[in-house]
């Protein structure tokens, strides 16, 4: 009954090996959407349009990347 496991082949020292950023940014980008359709949920549920959400999603993001760049100086 092994044919129904998924066949996984061993990866030898010699050949590619992907970088943790390669391994874990499809997942990153999936977990990042999920979380961005959840707030844009609750907020049409809280009575914001869509859009609204999307503004206020955009300016939490633009914010949190602007205060890393004020902790690396």
């Amino acid at each position: 009954m092994t044919g129904s496991l998924p066949h996984r082949r061993v990866v030898t020292a010699g050949e590619h090996v992907l970088t943790a950023q390669e391994a874990l940014e499809p997942l990153y980008m999936e977990l990042e959407q999920e979380v961005e359709t959840r707030l844009v949920q609750a907020a049409v549920s809280a009575g914001w349009s869509a859009d609204e959400a999307l503004e206020a999603i955009d300016e939490l993001k633009r914010h949190e990347v602007l205060s890393m760049v004020g902790e690396e100086d």
